[in-house]
């Protein structure tokens, strides 16, 4: 089976399959051999920012000169992002490789009455054969959706339990309150495991304590005073740290994204609980600046950015994080059904002031459709609102039209993998 025959299997999934719980996870995992058992792993939930600290906790450990593994979700462009093994996604014979190994095991799995994994499953197990196999010490795992019915809380024994900021995301699944939100994301606590985590609101703060305290964990919050904002400059954020072991030390990350501290610091305070006196946080400081984080803030043209924000709490973040500046903005705008969108529509005309509003519709079978989203936008704003049917045709004229504008590109993660993709083609059709 090649490469693409193998993404297409995985893609098709879905359509035979069905939600497992963890007892068949860990079942698969038996299968292929228990990989995770050769892992030292740190396992991050969360609403918003789980991803940029999973990639922080991944960058610091090799500078600390250990060999990692990182899994992630969701894939902007190519499968392959989700697995990557000392700071290098797995290539197309490596992953064919893996994809056969875990295809054998489930062939077994089947054969005995049980059923096929889940998309999800299919490649959290290919990811830690994958670590494995490739001799990783370290694990850094992101959950995909909550954390307490998720294939990667089949983990048992993780080195720690990190949880990002908390948001109203995926209510139909998680609860519609913080609480309930908070108490899916805590479900990742594991007795004894030191739990690290954001500091969010009250509401959400108070169960991810009273679950450590209850599964008697050492646990830390990561306060949003921990840390100033120094200034932005150069395309980069500069930031300094409360804690005196941090010193005078003015830390820089390669991103405009003004939440993006609080993540890093969160991931810095988990590296040094387990480094200790034993490590270097000037490796660390290196280690981050040259973090790129694909979709979060990340400007793939010059003055043109794509940020994943998909939910309330994430545009809200991005919305403070868009610098004044005399240049004016394009916001270029889709998102998918089920999300809240009007309210993030809102946010986006009260907070960033633009110039131009262009709308579109992904992809994808969840979009949702580009004239509705265009209506919404008239409600709140008196700006022009331009609704193009594709993503192409959008971001051309985004092109077209800018006239020196700062461009901003938002709403879906999806969206932001089409942009990258088509930018992507631009560039190589050039090169011919």
């Amino acid at each position: 089976m090649s490469y693409d025959e193998a993404v297409k299997y995985i893609l098709d999934i879905p359509r035979f399959t069905r939600k497992n719980d963890a007892v068949h996870t860990k079942t698969f995992l038996k299968y292929l051999g228990n990989p995770q058992e050769d892992l030292k792993i740190l396992h991050v939930a969360g609403t918003n920012g789980k991803g940029s600290v999973c990639v922080y906790l991944d960058a610091m450990l090799r500078s600390e000169g250990k060999h990692t593994g990182l899994f992630t979700s969701p894939h902007l462009e190519r499968m392959n992002e989700r697995i990557v093994i000392d700071g290098v996604q797995i290539g197309d014979g490596e992953f064919e490789q893996i994809f056969r190994e875990t295809l054998a095991a489930v062939s077994r799995m089947q054969k005995e009455g049980m059923p096929h994994p889940t998309f999800f499953e299919f490649l959290f197990g290919m990811a830690l054969l994958a670590f494995s196999k490739a001799g990783a010490e370290y694990a850094v795992l992101e959950t995909g959706l909550g954390g307490r019915l998720d294939a990667t809380n089949a983990v048992e024994h993780p080195l720690a339990s990190v949880i990002t900021s908390i948001g109203m995301d995926h209510m139909e699944y998680l609860g519609d309150t913080l609480e309930k939100i908070a108490g899916e994301k805590a479900g990742i606590i594991k007795p004894g495991v030191p739990v690290f985590y954001a500091q969010t609101c009250e509401e959400s703060d108070c169960v991810i304590r009273q679950t450590a305290e209850k599964r008697r964990c050492f646990c830390k919050k990561i306060g949003k005073d921990a840390y100033e904002i120094l200034g932005i400059r150069d395309k980069h954020i500069a930031f300094s740290c409360v804690n005196a072991y941090y010193g005078n030390t003015t830390w820089k990350l390669n991103n405009i994204g003004v939440y993006q501290p609080g993540n890093a610091l969160l991931a810095m305070e988990v590296i040094r609980f387990l480094f200790g006196e034993n490590g270097h946080p000037q490796q660390w400081r290196s280690a981050l600046a040259e973090v790129k984080w694909a979709g979060r803030m990340e400007e793939i043209l010059p003055d043109i950015y794509v940020d994943g924000a998909h939910n309330i709490s994430a545009v809200d973040a991005f919305a403070e994080s868009v610098p004044e500046s005399g240049k004016g903005n394009v916001i270029l705008f889709s998102a998918v059904r089920g999300k809240e969108y009007r309210e993030m529509i809102a946010c986006l005309c009260r907070k960033v002031q633009a110039d131009l509003y262009v709308v579109t519709q992904i992809g994808d079978r969840r979009a949702a459709g580009a004239e509705t989203l265009g209506r919404l936008f008239e409600e709140y704003t008196d700006r022009p609102v331009v609704v193009k049917e594709s993503v192409k045709d959008a971001l051309r004229y985004v092109m077209e039209n800018r006239r020196g504008r700062t461009v901003y590109c938002l709403g879906s993660l999806y969206l932001t993998g089409e942009i990258k993709g088509l930018i992507r083609e631009v560039k190589q059709n050039a090169e011919l």
